[in-house]
């Protein structure tokens, strides 16, 4: 299966369970794996037979935005939920971070859809 990857999408939003956590936007960082079959694309060369990662980093940062959770397992399944209608995509994998938050670490959950 090939592979589109968008890695590194820094997006500011109110997320978050801890007191104070969702008074102003912190930042969230988001790694996404999408896996579907690109072999129309690499022989056509356009842009409609594959997936437009301008589009998914669109949907990644305005879902951060516009929303806000406890949890950011749930804001990631928001996020797929919001992708996952491109039934070209057979598999999806998306980690949210929260950069050093912890004394410097930076905790991140992931979550994986598969058709």
């Amino acid at each position: 299966m090939d592979r589109i990857t968008l890695r590194g999408t820094i997006a500011h939003g109110r997320h978050g369970a801890n007191p104070g956590e969702r008074d102003r936007p912190q930042p969230l960082c988001v790694d996404l794996v999408l896996e579907l079959d690109l072999a129309r694309a690499a022989a056509s060369d356009a842009l409609d037979d594959t997936i437009n990662y301008a589009l998914i980093h669109e949907t990644i940062v305005r879902t951060i935005e516009e929303t806000s959770f406890a949890l950011l397992e749930r804001l990631a399944a928001e996020i797929l939920e919001r992708i996952w209608g491109d039934a070209r995509i057979r598999r999806a994998e998306l980690t949210i971070g929260k950069p050093k938050l912890l004394d410097g670490a930076t905790p991140s959950i992931t979550l994986v859809r598969a058709r």
